[in-house]
């Protein structure tokens, strides 16, 4: 009776070599990867003209409403729209920029500097800023959901050249504040807007849009109502600015 080919493959498996099956392991696993970057850099292209209609953070927050621990007790209600840049106010823009990126235009997807300070930070053990770029966190918000690893941060680094190149700035932005997570169920600026202020993104003031750049850090544990402080230190920022 003719051997059929998985029992070959097995066989031939079996006669290989610990090192021989290690090496094939690493390959295999490399050619996983490749494929899933590829696929990751391919949707990167399209988001250039096509608006996500999901993130891995939408997916992950559903999951966790369905099987729990929650991060908040209300019930899960997704408040997702789309809307262009050009309705969204330059206030809010600006307050985003200031509070999460401030050299957003001026790096290439990674922000040096403050990766640098970072470190020292952190072997000072002081650390009291993260050094993500909005390129950074919108391939993370995109792909990888609220989780943390060596493996995430390698992968993400991948991606982030690639986002920088086909979409450019004004594009990340506008993805950036549609998608990003703005408190429970609530994602991006319109339907923060809405939730918080009861005003669309295009209407939201300067004072407004300080107080809900300021919660980003943590958007399912602060309230933009108690963001004092911070708001003010954003609207320095943006004063510094010009804006």
């Amino acid at each position: 009776m003719t051997t059929t080919w998985p029992r070959v493959w097995l066989a031939s498996w079996l006669r290989k070599s610990a090192k021989q099956k290690a090496f094939s392991a690493l390959l295999a696993l490399g050619v996983a990867l490749a494929a899933m970057w590829l696929l990751a850099a391919l949707t990167l292209v399209g988001l250039r003209w096509i608006d996500p209609p999901t993130t891995m953070v939408h997916i992950e927050r559903r999951v966790q409403s369905w099987f729990g621990p929650q991060p908040n007790p209300r019930p899960y209600e997704l408040r997702y729209h789309f809307v262009p840049l050009e309705q969204i106010s330059p206030d809010m823009q600006h307050a985003v920029i200031a509070a999460e990126d401030g050299r957003f235009y001026q790096h290439h997807g990674f922000d040096w500097q403050e990766i640098k300070i970072a470190a020292q930070e952190d072997r000072e053990g002081e650390r009291v800023r993260g050094a993500s770029t909005l390129t950074q966190q919108l391939v993370k918000n995109l792909f990888f959901g609220t989780g943390r690893s060596v493996l995430r941060k390698a992968a993400e680094a991948g991606l982030v050249p690639v986002a920088e190149l086909v979409l450019g700035k004004r594009r990340i932005l506008e993805l950036y504040l549609n998608v990003v997570e703005w408190g429970p169920g609530v994602y991006g600026a319109d339907a923060a807007c809405e939730y918080y202020y009861r005003v669309p993104a295009r209407r939201v003031s300067r004072q407004q849009a300080a107080r809900l750049a300021a919660i980003l850090p943590a958007p399912l544990r602060r309230r933009p109502e108690r963001m004092n402080s911070y708001s003010g230190i954003i609207l320095r920022r943006m004063a510094q600015t010009g804006w």
